[in-house]
């Protein structure tokens, strides 16, 4: 997700020192609050694709049961129990559906992202309009918001194994490695959108990978495409207890047509494209302590080792390009090479949407945490997913094809060497 990289490229993966700005200091009062309107993004659950997905997937059920579930609460402490239940279930349900778990319930291919997204926004669009007998307050709406997109995304369902003899991948000498995506956007100019980072978070949640330095446990997570969640934190009041305690981390977007890319570079700076809630933004990442901002943060990945690798028919690039103001300059300038000193940020190499901020964040945290020279991590861009040559018109195409479902496995499957690569040159941390 690199707004077309602000050149071609769409999003990706992550991970707190502190990146996020300050809440605000004065709390809404525990009153009782009409329900608001449902967003932009949900307003999009009324189109034929959307309709379609969740029912060959068998997720056309979700949002309906929830909304059941929400009738018979009597209290706010109860719904937010629901909440957490229902949100962390439809995490597992897709994640059991991607890796063959269970029955599909649809003949929708098991490798799509799209049933959590489109589900998760039903179930959202639920509870944001939802008015129980016993009043709710906008700061508790709020909470129940916060905590059904925490637990539907992975973010509180991270389970990391010790370094000790154990079952389920968590023997003695097991790397661990967190890895984010992304979940679909651009859906004005194509609703039937995938993204396959997406695809890859659900792909490879919990599952263990082999490595010629041994095995390596993958946890994932994946976020939303809209600016207001990140400037309020989310990547690192998600990712911040983790990064101490894992041994790699990468966060993952969909970037450029036919090819992988390793970013070099990330900047720090919003390019202004719009979100999925068409919102833009214009401004230097928003961060806590912005006094101590650098604008460039760079990868620790073994970007050399995973570019040399045969990972799978795409090729694999180490990004250096970044678009900086020089030092003294005023109009912006491509550098082919990465930022010079004292230059400010306008694009790094992912460009300047939430792909770049993620990288941004997750490397800033890195930097803050003090784990520089210690932890590999950064960001990857996968190839842009496409429907077959004969699919591609967005107001009459279908919503898969088997063009469609070979490019996204063969993405998950490069993405999968490519963390086993990375594994394979990275050192096991202590504890």
């Amino acid at each position: 997700m690199t707004p077309i990289r602000a050149r071609i490229g769409v999003l990706g993966l992550a991970l707190v020192a502190g990146l996020a700005t300050p809440a605000s200091a004065t709390a809404a009062p525990v009153t009782a609050a009409t329900a608001p309107a449902p967003t932009v993004e949900e307003r999009r659950l009324d189109g034929d694709a959307p309709r379609e997905i969740l029912r060959r997937s068998g997720f056309a059920s979700a949002a309906p049961a929830f909304a059941r579930g929400l009738g018979r609460a009597d209290s706010y402490r109860e719904a937010r129990r629901l909440v957490a239940r229902e949100g962390s279930a439809l995490w597992r349900r897709a994640v059991d559906r991607v890796q063959g778990r269970g029955p599909a319930r649809g003949d929708l291919s098991r490798d799509d992202d799209r049933p959590l997204y489109w589900a998760r926004l039903g179930m959202t669009r639920e509870l944001r309009t939802w008015e129980p007998g016993f009043g709710l307050s906008e700061r508790q709406r709020a909470g129940l918001l916060e905590e059904l997109e925490r637990t539907s995304r992975g973010q509180r369902d991270i389970r990391l194994p010790q370094h000790r003899t154990g079952s389920g991948g968590g023997g003695k000498g097991v790397k661990r490695v967190l890895l984010t995506g992304f979940d679909p956007f651009t859906l004005d100019r194509d609703i039937r959108i995938s993204n396959p980072s997406g695809a890859v978070a659900l792909a490879l949640d919990g599952t263990v990978i082999d490595t010629p330095d041994g095995p390596a446990r993958v946890e994932t997570a994946v976020f939303p495409v809209r600016w207001q969640d990140f400037a309020e934190g989310a990547v690192e009041r998600a990712l911040r207890p983790y990064l101490p305690k894992v041994d790699l981390f990468t966060t993952v977007s969909q970037g450029r047509v036919g090819k992988f890319d390793v970013e070099r570079t990330n900047g720090a700076w919003r390019g202004g494209f719009p979100d999925n809630d068409n919102v833009s933004r214009t401004e230097t990442v928003p961060v806590a302590d912005p006094a101590s901002q650098p604008q460039w943060t760079t990868t620790t990945l073994p970007y050399e080792a995973i570019t040399a690798a045969d990972t799978g028919r795409f090729p694999v690039l180490d990004n250096t390009a970044v678009t900086e103001i020089p030092a003294g300059g005023t109009e912006p300038v491509v550098r082919p090479d990465g930022p010079t000193p004292g230059s400010t940020a306008r694009e790094g190499g992912g460009g300047n949407y939430l792909s770049n901020e993620i990288a941004y964040r997750a490397t800033l945290l890195r930097d803050r945490l003090g784990l520089h020279g210690t932890l590999p991590g950064g960001h990857v861009h996968t190839p842009v997913l496409q429907f077959g040559p004969d699919n591609a018109d967005p107001a009459t195409g279908a919503v898969t094809d088997p063009d469609f479902v070979r490019n996204r496995l063969d993405i998950v499957a490069q993405v999968r060497a490519i963390v086993a690569v990375a594994g394979s040159a990275t050192e096991r941390r202590p504890g």
